[in-house]
């Protein structure tokens, strides 16, 4: 009961009961005109794509094959539609309509980088709850982050050393993102904010991007490694490979991203001062989650030794953190804290490469731009430009690590119709692979997005622009090394 502002005492007895205040109802997420424009985007889409298709005689399930993955990409690139819906939508037109069989449809959950994410997710929890990932961030970063573009190079440069000792990208990612946010939080950066956005997206790009040129670092070189091996008996070398690739698309673009991170996502906040922090002794579980971490790192590093999955040592590091005898993550902590939507996205991106490839789209594509490619022997620079492009579209209709497997069964085709090495065809792969365009096109970049809790738009971003300096910079930079080198005529 209440009485009215200003008025005298009131009436219990003319005062009728108050009901109980109704919930209000949560506000709506998006707009409706957002999923009009959803509509017409997968309309327009669809259209497209069978308009393409009647015209070139493809069978109608390559058509509608197609016609899904250009409308699931299209709503991920443009953000049309929420990730986990445009997510849920791909999976169920793909068995409704029987594009694929639900076993390739949903095999991203059976995936090892699904179960590397979520066993990562699993220990990054008892990181931030036991305060092992502040006393690192601390260890790691302490008197090398005065400024914030300090902070950024030392997070670029401890992503991309760490690329030399440990081969899974993944496995970086999940290791170097719950350091790097713990060290956000201690120096003031909130969640959504610059600084902390610019942090997240510098362990994303730098654990990809440039590590792209260190040959067992990234899943792409090391299908191309082992297709080169096996379809042509070339054996790309270590050296060789990091000499041709690394000084430009793997120092220089490390200084470019660094430098592109500082602008897009300026902070200019006042940041904490940098005084010693008072090291207490590590407590039972600091020291338990320690050992696991170190076990599991050495088991990374040595996967190409021992042969099991980055995956599976991920998946029984969770395990044992989550043993009642050791309570490093409580059953509560696991639901609230360990998040399904970036599951779900992860688990949608990965089936799309797989729906691509059982289709046999990929190959369709790439055969089709085969025979229409203007490629000429002697126009080298043409030719270099030509088969780049091809690479990109289509990096663009699956992901990027499952580029190599379609490109490279092509090599000696692209190598006959432009008179060049069959060796040179096969490495002008990876300026293709280590230029992404939007994050869906690396699990890895997508995976420590969504465990540093950034949005799609501000990955866009990067990535986009990171590529057109790629574009119009790096790799007119790049050539001119090649030619020097003796790779290019």
């Amino acid at each position: 009961m209440s009485a009215t502002p200003g008025s005298a005492q009131a009436r219990p007895e003319a005062t009728p009961p108050t009901p109980p205040s109704a919930p209000k109802p949560a506000p709506l997420a998006g707009r409706p005109a957002d999923s009009i424009r959803a509509a017409l985007l997968i309309g327009a889409c669809i259209s497209a794509v069978w308009l393409a298709g009647s015209a070139l005689h493809a069978p109608p399930a390559l058509i509608w094959a197609g016609a899904l993955v250009l409308s699931t990409v299209s709503c991920w690139a443009v953000g049309v539609l929420p990730e986990p819906t445009a997510t849920l939508l791909f999976f169920l037109s793909a068995v409704v309509f029987h594009i694929a069989p639900p076993t390739v449809v949903f095999s991203g959950f059976t995936s090892t980088a699904w179960w590397l994410m979520f066993g990562g997710a699993v220990t990054g929890v008892a990181l931030r709850s036991t305060g092992l990932a502040l006393r690192l961030a601390d260890i790691i970063f302490h008197k090398r982050v005065g400024t914030y573009p300090q902070v950024i190079t030392t997070v670029a440069l401890s992503a991309v050393g760490l690329a030399f000792l440990m081969p899974s990208t993944t496995g970086r990612v999940l290791l170097l993102m719950p350091i790097v946010l713990a060290l956000a939080d201690r120096l003031g950066f909130a969640a959504g904010s610059n600084g902390r956005i610019g942090m997240v997206m510098t362990v994303a790009a730098a654990s990809y991007m440039p590590p792209t040129t260190i040959l067992p670092a990234n899943i792409p070189n090391s299908v191309l490694l082992g297709a080169a091996s096996s379809l042509y008996h070339i054996n790309l070398s270590y050296g060789s490979y990091l000499l041709l690739h690394f000084p430009v698309l793997g120092a220089l673009k490390t200084v470019v991203l660094i430098w592109l991170i500082c602008k897009l996502f300026p902070e200019n906040g006042p940041m904490p001062a940098q005084a010693p922090v008072t090291q207490t002794a590590m407590g039972a579980q600091e020291r338990a989650l320690a050992i696991i971490l170190a076990l599991a790192v050495a088991g990374f590093a040595t996967d190409a030794w021992h042969g099991i999955s980055p995956a599976w040592i991920s998946l029984a590091a969770c395990i044992v953190c989550l043993l009642p005898g050791i309570g490093l993550v409580s059953p509560k902590a696991l639901t609230e804290q360990v998040h399904l939507v970036p599951l779900i996205y992860v688990a949608g991106f990965l089936g799309l490469g797989a729906v691509v490839e059982s289709t046999g789209l990929g190959s369709a594509i790439s055969a089709g731009l085969l025979q229409v490619l203007p490629l000429t022997p002697g126009h080298t620079a043409a030719n270099v430009g030509t088969i780049g492009a091809m690479g990109a579209v289509l990096g663009l209709m699956s992901t990027l690590p499952a580029l190599p497997a379609v490109l490279t069964p092509l090599a000696r085709d692209l190598a006959i119709a432009t008179g060049l090495p069959l060796e040179s065809v096969l490495m002008l792969q990876v300026p293709v692979f280590s230029t992404v365009f939007f994050p869906y096109q690396s699990p890895p970049i997508v995976i420590a997005m969504q465990l540093g809790g950034v949005g799609l738009r501000h990955g866009t971003r990067l990535c986009l622009t990171m590529a057109a300096i790629t574009l119009v910079v790096l790799l007119p930079l790049d050539y001119l090394w090649w030619k020097l080198l003796g790779y290019l005529p």
